[in-house]
């Protein structure tokens, strides 16, 4: 079993109307060690005190590897009557929880020779990729390979990050940054908004077998279906990675 440690709420604001941003330091003034991409587990009880844990991936943005951070930041969308939601949505500056972590492989790979990645995420799934920037910044600059992020929510409202990935995109050339939106356009339109889902902008972009690796990251039907399509499409399923987002009571 990984070891359980300590969190104690620093700060929190909420990204949009049912999603909440949470900063955390470890209570044991240890600090946390992660790649960019992984998650960390919560661990409470139900009201019955049956044990649960949900899991988050960390949105902290950091040096761009696996050095030691200070702070550990999620976000968490609200589910009605999701007992995850009654503990953390409820949490006061101070107060204290259980974690542990970290988790998962949905990482840049060293030894990725790619010439493009497709970065596609849906709500909190595109979390990871906050973290990924620094990183991202370093493997540009190094490889001189192309980042495309393709960000799907229902309106502008629901675009977690945007003002993060909009600065990233005016300072890292060979950044670009979609917002699809399926819903509503943004006030002041941009010229790489789309209206409609990420797979219409996924086809658009044209993946290419021998050049791109793409991420995958939210809801499971979009997951699924951009896997799909991807694999139509020739992409190796090694070059497909995948982490689905479910809503948990």
């Amino acid at each position: 079993m990984a070891e359980q440690f300590p969190l104690r709420l620093v700060s929190s604001y909420m990204l949009a109307d049912a999603v909440r941003h949470l900063v955390f330091e470890r209570a044991d003034g240890q600090a946390f060690a992660f790649a960019p991409g992984q998650f960390i587990q919560v661990h409470f009880h139900y009201a019955d005190g049956k044990p649960t844990k949900r899991s988050y991936s960390v949105a902290t943005v950091g040096a761009g590897d696996a050095t030691p951070v200070s702070r550990i930041e999620i976000a968490v969308s609200y589910v009605e009557g999701g007992a995850a939601t009654a503990l953390l949505g409820g949490l006061q500056e101070g107060e204290t929880i259980t974690a542990s972590g970290p988790y998962g492989r949905f990482c840049l790979f060293d030894n990725d020779a790619n010439r493009r990645y497709l970065l596609v995420g849906t709500g909190t799934g595109i979390t990871p990729y906050r973290a990924m920037l620094p990183q991202l910044r370093q493997v540009i600059a190094a490889r001189g390979c192309e980042v495309n992020l393709i960000f799907g929510a229902r309106n502008e409202q629901e675009l977690l990050y945007d003002a993060d990935f909009t600065a990233f995109e005016r300072e890292v050339p060979g950044f670009r940054y979609y917002a699809c939106l399926s819903r509503v356009p943004r006030a002041q339109p941009r010229a790489q908004d789309r209206q409609g889902h990420v797979q219409a902008l996924i086809r658009e972009l044209a993946p290419d077998p021998a050049g791109d690796i793409a991420y995958l990251c939210g809801n499971p039907n979009m997951v699924d279906e951009a896997f799909t399509l991807l694999k139509e499409a020739g992409l190796p399923v090694p070059h497909i990675r995948r982490e689905k987002y479910i809503s948990s009571k």
